[in-house]
């Protein structure tokens, strides 16, 4: 199969909602991550996204809408929080969990009684939606385990061949994955942290975090969220978090170098095997991905990250950093 690069525009909008509709796959640009397009109510286009990614089945997917009123077809109900959520956020970084309708089907819900559903702000993103005219499936558009892709090259080194199209929609602005919540007992529980923080959402109630967001999950655990349970965003190269600052990380990453080594630390200057992934989280963020898809091209075998702060955007980094690294963590 020969994939093709378009420019996002009017026409290669119209293009992709073509093949989509027809059950094809498109690479699609969003705020947060790029995602691998498809009819979220088709079964065997749902089916051919965890083909082309390698994806366990059991890893729900999310449902991207373009409206509001897209939204109670898909559920059978709607808290009165996340109407007010929905009114805040989307279009938005933000995934909510509802007990799902029968129009969607199991295969694109992992299963479950639930369904995860999103408004992106990205204007191709829901250019494309209003341009189908369905909801569309959408999970990040890499091979399944690899670092999330943010730009359209991204995605073609991970899917030339296996899909025929793919939007260039340029750089994504968020650089990760969604925040994804589900609601007990009144509460907002977050499943996975990403661009809206547990700062924001905590105006709207009370807020708890999943265990899982910083711990790995019982391997016969059923999840409700995508990137919970198994090895993500991860590069060839070993990946460590080194719990140490400034002069010890340096002293650290120097004295544990081998082979070739890349060191991303926070805020320092770009010299030898150092590289700057960020003084701030929200940039740590955008640079994460592009930076250990950087490790695999260049041919590292080892990369240590600082620890960042788990406070704000900077819990989703570090939730994505451990997965990227399974879960390990060193000191000096």
């Amino acid at each position: 199969m020969n994939t093709e690069v378009l420019k996002y525009n009017k026409e290669s909008i119209e293009r992709a909602a073509g093949i989509i509709r027809n059950g094809g796959l498109v690479g699609m640009p969003t705020e947060t991550v790029y995602g691998l397009a498809a009819n979220a109510l088709d079964e065997a286009a749902v089916a051919s996204i965890f083909a082309a990614k390698g994806r366990p089945q059991d890893n729900p997917l999310i449902v991207h809408i373009s409206g509001i009123e897209q939204l109670a077809p898909l559920v059978r109900e709607i808290p009165e929080v996340a109407s007010r959520l929905a009114d805040r956020f989307w279009g938005g970084p933000l995934t909510m969990i509802f007990p799902k309708s029968d129009v969607v089907p199991d295969i694109t819900s992992g299963g479950l009684d639930t369904v995860a559903v999103r408004m992106p702000a990205s204007e191709a993103a829901r250019s494309l939606i209003d341009a189908c005219g369905l909801p569309i499936a959408a999970p990040s558009a890499n091979l399944s385990g690899s670092p999330s892709p943010t730009t359209a090259q991204h995605v073609y080194d991970d899917m030339h061949g296996r899909i025929p199209l793919i939007i260039d929609g340029g750089e994504c602005s968020c650089g990760v994955e969604s925040t994804v919540i589900c609601f007990r007992e009144n509460k907002i529980h977050i499943l996975r942290p990403g661009g809206i923080t547990a700062e924001m959402l905590s105006e709207f109630a009370e807020v708890e975090i999943d265990k899982a967001v910083s711990a790995k999950p019982a391997a016969d655990e059923r999840v409700l969220s995508p990137g919970m349970k198994y090895k993500h965003y991860s590069p060839k190269a070993d990946v460590f978090i080194v719990d140490e600052h400034g002069d010890a990380f340096k002293r650290y990453c120097l004295t544990h170098a081998k082979g070739r080594t890349i060191a991303l630390g926070i805020g320092t200057e770009n010299d030898g095997i150092f590289i700057d992934y960020g003084a701030c989280a929200e940039i740590q963020a955008q640079r994460l991905f592009s930076l250990l898809r950087y490790a695999d091209d260049s041919g590292a075998e080892l990369v240590f990250v600082e620890m960042p702060s788990q406070d704000g955007v900077g819990l989703a980094v570090y939730n994505r950093l451990l997965r990227a690294a399974g879960f390990r963590i060193v000191k000096e």
